[in-house]
């Protein structure tokens, strides 16, 4: 009787995760036509998506028994901050279209208008990065835009699949936004799935390039990271961008440990006038894909930058890290080797044409 029980709850347990899982939000894995064709990448290999470098999950010595152990029985009490974040709101459905401006929606998501163009990167609008709603929540006050106080965007850059940078809700909002969406190979069967029109949306491969209008360039690059929103890792290929305007070149880098590209796309590309770079959500237990602070001041620049902006922190907690540890740690480093930083408020104006001096505002924050 008693294994008759637990063998009921382990089969309702796995019907539940089933169904689960099934949710539109998870989107769907790459067949047919596109999956044949990321069979042919170079960079597709054993069934899924390679990095150019060896990249284990985890560093040397380091377990999933140990990671899980240090989330829940070594908390630190500042992973998130003790106030609401201080922040701004810039009307983006009213600017001018000769101004070039960028503004920072905390963590990976940021709006940027250049030559006229309006471009929105990776947003998360929800409130959280997690596929369980309560779960992973967005900072008290981190959360001051909406889909609704989106423009008509002309691009929309998707470096990779992750929960915190291609977020379901966010981007059944926009979808009648959306003029132009720039990704990786395979991350359009989750578009599909979600009802985008296949015309409007290019996937590449590392090292190809479209012409998305004229004098402005896309080249899809390397970063060295990993894919996937279920069990299923590495279907779809996580990007960088190298994104080349009439009037500026700017590095959007997606998530990435430190590697031997950002010296590749450098040499090839720059130098750029921004490198906006994910600093954030960082361990020594996987420093292979995501980048310490000070390797951001490096990647930054091997990639010849004029300037650099630090993202991929202060809207969620998915390290073991303080709040305010990257932005601390990266500021002292680049004030070390000279590289000019912009640190924004979330939604504060940026004007890229101007060496505008921020507030650490994050001081203000316990």
């Amino acid at each position: 009787m008693a294994v008759t029980i637990v063998l009921t709850i382990l089969i309702l347990l796995v019907i539940a995760v089933y169904l689960f899982m099934r949710q539109s939000s998870f989107g769907k894995l790459p067949s047919g036509v596109r999956l044949e064709k990321i069979k042919r990448s170079p960079h597709y290999k054993e069934k899924s998506f390679q990095n150019l470098s060896l990249t284990p999950n985890l560093a040397e010595g380091v377990s999933y028994t140990k990671v899980m152990r240090e989330f829940f029985f070594n908390k630190n009490k500042r992973q998130k901050p003790a106030q609401t974040l201080p922040g701004k709101k810039t009307d983006l459905l009213s600017l001018p279209a000769d101004k070039n401006i960028l503004v920072w929606f905390g963590h990976s998501s940021y709006f940027i208008q250049v030559d006229g163009k309006k471009i929105l990167v990776d947003p998360v609008f929800s409130g959280n990065a997690s596929p369980i709603r309560s779960t992973t929540k967005s900072f008290p006050g981190s959360d001051r835009y909406t889909p609704e106080d989106m423009p008509e965007i002309d691009y929309l850059f998707i470096s990779h699949d992750h929960w915190d940078h291609l977020d379901y809700p966010t981007m059944i909002a926009l979808r009648p936004k959306i003029k132009k969406i720039i990704t990786g190979l395979g991350t359009a069967a989750h578009l599909e799935r979600w009802q985008y029109n296949t015309d409007i949306i290019i996937e590449k491969d590392w090292n190809e390039k479209a012409e998305l209008d004229q004098g402005f360039t896309v080249h899809i690059l390397p970063a060295r990271h990993f894919s996937g929103r279920g069990f299923t890792r590495n279907k779809t290929l996580w990007v960088s961008f190298a994104l080349i305007t009439p009037t500026m070149k700017l590095y959007l880098g997606g998530d990435s440990g430190y590697d031997t590209h950002f010296a590749e796309i450098g040499k090839t590309f720059g130098p750029f006038n921004l490198a906006i770079l994910e600093c954030g959500q960082y361990n020594p237990y996987w420093k292979y894909i995501h980048m310490m602070p000070e390797e951001v001041v490096q990647a930054a620049i091997d990639l010849k930058a004029k300037k650099l902006l630090p993202v991929h922190w202060a809207k969620f907690s998915l390290s073991l890290h303080s709040w305010d540890e990257p932005i601390l740690r990266v500021t002292k480093e680049s004030e070390l080797k000279h590289m000019p930083i912009i640190h924004p408020m979330i939604g504060e104006e940026v004007d890229l044409n101007a060496d505008t001096v921020f507030t650490n505002w994050w001081e203000t924050i316990e």
